[in-house]
Parts: structure tokens; C-alpha cells; sequence
């Protein structure tokens, strides 16, 4: 119990201190920046995310085709929406099992292949969103050496990845969980790594994170800022790879300061920097959590448990098996 209890509030707590301590910082000015806000922009910003969702439901549903499973543009979106959500309140991205749970409920796929999905996904995401910042950050002149570390390491690692999916096929083992760890690989190099897949889930990517940056625009435009595109492509690559790591649920806190931190670079006003990084997060993840209670009628009122049973598995100690 305390375990469980802890899991949650720590994180929690680190989020909430994070933000507490960018509001206090700059309290005598958000009043200020808020006055001068367009609110009319934070109607087009939500309109933009929701478009981004339903290309990041025709990805996934390209990736389970890639793996023989016919699942809906509407139902792969609604199955990122779940888990996404759950990722929202409980740390360690354990709402991604949530994902696995209900394609094994509705589409009796295997839990490596619900792993497998996911990886493919998220080394998409990535790699995606490191190339990104690799081409922005030759647009600012005084980016911290940092900046270039956290952005160099996915590009590697993804070529790292990649290359070792080429010789899946050459290797096997009699041990259970080396074979399972295989089994897997060669799922992953079966929906990413053919030609049309690269293509397909290449361009996808970075249409769903050019859609994503300009949810960010729209919120820069709403406090009436004045920032280069490269620097706000810069704040949203930076602020979703810190964000990766999964110290707070879905990144909050991390991701917002990651963002001011950014467009202080740009020498933008604290408060309205704080104000933007929040406002941008806000919209995000508010539309994540609305979609996800769809989602949840959508499936069905069995999906509840299956979160329970995520949960209790992973906080709990247990575990299951993997096919």
C-alpha cells in the first residue's frame, strides 16, 4: 500500500512544486500578461491539437496493420487516448499497459505485440522530434551545450536501433525471456522497417509534431509574443524529450520549465514565457483527458478494471506474462 502511495505522490509532488515554483517567480506579471491575452487563439489551439489525435490514430492504426491487426483510425486513437490519459495521473508512463490490455481484450492480439506497438511509436516520436530540434538549433546562437546532448542521444540511439533490427532473423536462444525479448525485436522490424513503413510512419511523425508546434504558435500568438519559429520549435522539441523521462505524470512541471527555460532565449518576459508553457501543456493534456473519458464509453465499461489491473501490476509488484 505504501509502495503504491508513494509511487503516485512523489511525482506528484515534484510536479506541483515545479510549478509552484514558476508561478510564485513571476507572480506580479501574470496578472499583466493575462490582460493582454487574445483568448480567441486558445480556441484555434485546442482545434489544432484535436486534429493532431486523429493523425496520431491513423499512425498507430498503420503500425497494427503492419502487425495483421485491422483496428479503426477512430479505436487506435481512442486506445492512445486511454493510455495517455492514465499517464496523465499515475507516473512511469504505466498507463502505456493500459494500451496492451484493451488490444488484447478487443482484438486478441499478444502482449508482446501490444509492446512492440508501442516501441514503435514512441522510437518515432523520438527520433522525429530529436531531427526536429537538430534543424532548429542551427537557427539559435546561444543554445546551452545541454540543448545539443539531449537532442544527439535519440538520433543515435535510433540509428543504434535500427541497425540492430536489420540482423533480427540471425539470432535465437533456448533461454524464456532472451527469446521473448527477440520475439518482440522481430515484431518491431515487421511494422517499422519495411519500405513503405519507414515512409509512411516518417512522414506521419512529422506532420503530428509540426501539428504540435503549432498548437505552441497559437499560444505564443494568444499573449502577443514576438518569437522566432526556430526557437519555439526548439522549447517543444526540448520540452517533450526531458519530458520522456518520466520523473512526473506526463511530464508536468519538467515539460514547463523545459519550455520558459527555451524562450528565455529568446529573451521573452519570465511571466509570459511561464504563462505560455503552461497554457500550451494546459490545452494538451485537457484534450488528452476528454478524449480519454470518451474513449472510456467508447470501449466499454470493462476498460475501468483492465486500468485497475495495469496498475495493481506494476505498482503492486505483480506481473504478467507476456506471448
Amino acid at each position: 500500500m505504501y509502495r503504491k502511495i508513494s509511487a503516485i505522490l512523489i511525482p506528484t509532488a515534484i510536479a506541483v512544486g515545479i510549478l509552484a515554483y514558476m508561478l510564485f517567480t513571476v507572480w506580479n506579471d501574470l496578472v499583466i500578461a493575462l490582460q493582454n491575452s487574445i483568448p480567441a487563439y486558445l480556441v484555434l489551439g485546442t482545434l489544432i491539437c484535436l486534429s493532431a489525435w486523429w493523425l496520431r490514430g491513423w499512425r498507430y492504426h498503420t503500425i497494427l496493420s503492419n502487425l495483421n491487426y485491422r483496428v479503426s483510425i477512430t479505436a487506435s486513437a481512442a486506445c492512445i487516448f486511454v493510455s495517455q490519459s492514465v499517464n496523465l495521473i499515475i507516473p512511469a508512463r504505466l498507463g502505456d499497459f493500459v494500451r496492451i490490455f484493451i488490444l488484447k481484450h478487443d482484438y486478441n492480439s499478444t502482449y508482446s505485440e501490444g509492446v512492440s506497438s508501442l516501441v514503435v511509436e514512441r522510437i518515432f516520436d523520438l527520433f522525429t522530434v530529436a531531427l526536429l530540434g537538430a534543424v532548429a538549433i542551427f537557427f539559435v546562437l546561444n543554445a546551452p551545450p545541454w540543448f545539443y546532448t539531449i537532442i544527439v542521444f535519440p538520433i543515435v540511439a535510433g540509428v543504434v536501433f535500427f541497425a540492430l533490427l536489420l540482423f533480427m532473423g540471425k539470432f535465437s536462444s533456448e533461454n524464456r525471456y532472451i527469446a521473448i525479448a527477440l520475439t518482440i525485436l522481430h515484431e518491431i522490424k515487421r511494422a517499422s522497417l519495411s519500405s513503405k513503413a519507414i515512409v509512411l510512419l516518417g512522414f506521419s511523425s512529422g506532420i503530428i509534431w509540426f501539428v504540435d508546434i503549432l498548437v505552441c504558435v497559437t499560444v505564443v500568438m494568444m499573449f502577443q509574443q514576438q518569437i522566432p519559429f526556430a526557437i519555439i520549435v526548439l522549447a517543444i522539441v526540448i520540452g517533450n524529450l526531458v519530458k520522456a523521462v518520466p520523473l512526473t505524470p506526463g511530464g508536468v512541471g519538467t515539460y514547463e520549465i523545459s519550455l520558459a527555460i527555451t524562450f528565455g532565449l529568446a529573451g521573452v518576459d519570465p511571466a509570459a514565457a511561464t504563462l505560455i508553457a503552461i497554457i500550451d501543456h494546459l490545452i494538451k493534456n485537457l484534450v488528452t483527458v476528454a478524449g480519454g473519458i470518451i474513449s472510456i464509453y467508447y470501449f466499454g465499461d470493462w476498460v475501468i478494471p483492465s486500468i485497475r489491473t495495469a496498475l495493481d501490476s506494476k505498482l503492486g509488484g505483480g506481473d504478467r506474462p507476456v506471448r
